[in-house]
């Protein structure tokens, strides 16, 4: 997440963190009723309103899920970078037929998920792995194992994902089943942008951008497959996900319209 706002501590860490990774520390600020997660520095890694935990608080989190119009009843889905367990909450929540799995390298972050934004223990339906999420892609058991994959995988400096390869988005592409998505979380101001969207066009069937949100945050959809783009029904799904969930599901269909 990319929003700028002063944290308890302003350390900086490197870019991109080695495989044995030493950790920038985890720091909370909060503000008119929401509690905000830092990596040591002024940028906001994820949100969570203290009255309303399980609700995708900033607008980039909710347009992480758009692949709701096309997909309606996930089996299975994982998040690659838990933040504060916006995008795991609401799909443990919304989706009770489907499995999900977060992925998080930094125990930390994993420990003050559970201890100040409220995510659920660990069930029959719910993993939260300690773990790379790039091991994780490249395991063969989560070959074709996945309906959605929502990547959000930013360091202390939020200088762009800490994985953009077209390897690392290729093996992301493996993990979907014929028909899957995957919402990846960039930040359209920074030159890593155009490196992203290139390496995800080479590794999947179509890539749409949603419009800019915030200070800079850009949603991309990645389709395994290229999909029907028919307004008239997409349109229908999204009143269907306004209905039901209250999330702006007609403004991402006009977002992705206008990007196609």
């Amino acid at each position: 997440m990319l929003i700028k706002r002063k944290s308890i501590e302003q350390a900086e860490s490197s870019r991109r963190p080695a495989r044995k990774p030493k950790f920038a520390p985890v720091t909370l600020s909060e503000q008119d009723g929401v509690r905000y997660l830092h990596f040591g520095t002024e940028w906001v890694q994820g949100a969570m309103r203290i009255r309303k935990p399980d609700w995708p608080e900033l607008e980039y989190a909710q347009q992480m899920m758009a692949w709701m119009l096309f997909i309606e009843a996930p089996r299975a889905i994982a998040q690659l970078g838990l933040g504060t367990a916006t995008l795991t909450k609401y799909c443990y929540r919304t989706f009770p037929e489907a499995s999900v799995t977060a992925v998080e390298l930094n125990p930390s972050v994993i420990a003050i998920c559970a201890s100040m934004f409220k995510m659920p223990p660990e069930d029959e339906r719910l993993r939260v792995l300690e773990m790379d999420a790039l091991d994780f892609v490249n395991d063969p058991v989560n070959e074709a194992a996945f309906d959605v994959l929502q990547c959000d995988l930013y360091d202390a400096t939020a200088r762009g994902p800490v994985l953009d390869t077209p390897e690392f988005y290729q093996a992301c592409n493996a993990c979907l089943r014929d028909g899957g998505m995957m919402t990846v979380n960039l930040f359209g101001d920074h030159p890593s942008f155009a490196r992203n969207i290139k390496a995800m066009k080479f590794a999947f069937g179509h890539v749409i951008c949603l419009p800019e949100v915030h200070d800079g945050n850009i949603v991309a959809l990645c389709f395994k497959q290229r999909p029907v783009i028919d307004p008239e029904a997409l349109a229908a799904r999204a009143a269907q996900i306004v209905t039901a969930t209250k999330l702006p599901a007609k403004s991402w269909v006009k977002g992705m319209l206008a990007a196609k």
